[in-house]
């Protein structure tokens, strides 16, 4: 590994985690001061959050509900504890077995008192156990997001639902009230977790002697994302680093691509090996005098389509976490490289009040132009790709297509509609926000704060539709 680290080997990783640890530090005390005041009164009538207090669901219908019970355990970020969990949908229990459960994400479960969580179904001698929750394919890994900062609580169901109509396998989702140890939580999102599988991101399985030939070529997972769950930190084991800095970014940051599967523990050195080098060789090829030529330049590496949707789902929702952080690639065997599945967009469509998270009128992808110094940059692809007129005229045609239809003014408002109408008839707004009393006052990274949750909602629907008509331009003029 030395010479394919060169320079970028175990004390870059080292320092790279060092520096990132320090980042987390500095934001999670400047979040938990606004967390502090989040939870206090003041006289302007802002109602304090109290995150014990038991909510009494209202009278009528209600969304599939979720009870867990954690056996007199408190549930933690690793491992996993036992628990019991039952879910009733239209008033008849359709699961109640054994599950272990954890408190999920990275920055979310440290700036918020409603936590996400991520579970395992088990069976009665406590193993693994594939189900079909509420109607979607069995597995046995489960999520269940749990919406704050979004007071709208659509947007990631939103994102979701607009990759899966775009031809992407995307996360199903299905809104739901939780309840733990008999303490109501509030709304929450049921979603599938990124899995290599036959009903999720389907590609091949690798085994461990696929190390040769046409076997060794897929199917990978890789990821870029912050290195909470890879272990003790980023190394050659878990990781690769590129050797192309990131533009603009004034802290000597770097690109480091984490094996996501098969797991870090599981991949074996010629399986490494393989991705790392394929992963490269686009990515020098890209940065290559002949990029454009079908042969030599990038596009014998990815498949152009899949960028090209991604790109416009992350521009669509101005993502300021896009493209840097919870980015997933994959590679099927014999395939073409692929971006996907999209994961994380809580803080998209205009719900960041940094590095122009709440704008409609900046390009997501030119992150690192108005924050340098932040540690998570963006990689440089897609100013190059954006340098190829074929790549451009690819993009044009397929967000021309997209506007007719899919992505039509109406077909997103409609889309909002029916999440706000399911959780209105269920009492589900008033249940949540009972629980979390939180209009009025500004919850990290808010670029709005509503009043209300009319105000969140028609909030979402008139930046929806800026950006989309400030996209309208901006493509047009690439």
């Amino acid at each position: 590994m030395k010479n394919r680290f060169g320079i970028f080997g175990k004390n870059c990783f080292s320092m790279n985690y060092k520096f990132q640890m320090f980042k987390i530090q500095y934001r999670l005390l400047l979040v938990l001061f606004t967390t502090l005041i989040v939870g206090c009164s003041n006289d302007d009538g802002n109602i304090s959050v109290d995150p014990d207090k038991e909510t009494e669901i209202p009278d009528g219908d209600r969304l599939p509900s979720v009870s867990i019970n954690t056996l007199g355990g408190s549930i933690v970020d690793e491992p996993k504890i036992d628990a019991l969990m039952t879910i009733t949908e239209d008033g008849t229990i359709t699961f109640d077995g054994n599950i272990a459960i954890e408190i999920r994400g990275s920055s979310s479960q440290f700036f918020f008192p409603k936590k996400s969580y991520g579970f395992e179904t088990r069976d009665a001698s406590n193993e693994d156990l594939d189900v079909a929750l509420m109607g979607f394919p069995e597995e046995e890994d489960w999520i269940l997001h749990g919406p704050f900062s979004d007071k709208s609580l659509v947007r990631n169901k939103l994102i979701f639902d607009l990759a899966r109509d775009f031809g992407m396998y995307a996360s199903r989702t299905k809104f739901t009230d939780v309840s733990i140890n008999d303490d109501y939580q509030g709304v929450y999102v049921l979603m599938e977790k990124i899995k290599r599988d036959s009903v999720r991101l389907d590609i091949s399985k690798l085994k461990i002697d696929d190390n040769l030939g046409e076997e060794l070529t897929g199917g990978y997972i890789l990821k870029i994302d912050k290195s909470t769950g890879a272990g003790s930190g980023l190394s050659s084991m878990n990781s690769f680093i590129s050797p192309h800095a990131p533009l603009s970014g004034n802290s000597g940051q770097t690109i480091v691509y984490q094996y996501a599967y098969p797991k870090p523990d599981e991949i074996t050195s010629e399986q490494r090996a393989y991705i790392t080098d394929y992963v490269l060789g686009f990515e020098n090829a890209l940065a290559a005098d002949t990029f454009t030529d079908p042969t030599l330049g990038y596009s014998s590496y990815i498949d152009v389509a899949s960028f090209i949707d991604f790109f416009i789902l992350n521009e669509l929702s101005n993502n300021v976490d896009g493209y840097r952080l919870s980015t997933y690639l994959h590679k099927d065997k014999n395939e073409k490289l692929r971006m996907g599945p999209i994961w994380d967009f809580n803080l998209a469509f205009g719900n960041a009040d940094y590095c122009s998270g709440g704008s409609t009128q900046v390009w997501a992808y030119r992150f690192n132009e108005r924050c340098p110094g932040d540690f998570w940059q963006v990689p440089f692809w897609w100013d190059r790709l954006l340098q190829d007129p074929e790549f451009v005229s690819q993009l044009k045609a397929r967000w021309t297509a997209l506007r007719s239809g899919i992505l039509a003014d109406g077909n997103i408002h409609n889309k909002v509609d029916s999440y706000v109408a399911n959780l209105e008839t269920t009492n589900a707004i008033e249940s949540n926000f009972q629980k979390w009393n939180i209009f009025g006052t500004y919850v990290w990274p808010n670029n709005y704060v509503g009043a209300s949750y009319s105000d969140e909602v028609d909030y979402l629907r008139t930046w929806i539709d800026n950006r989309l008509w400030w996209l309208d331009g901006s493509i047009e003029a690439l």
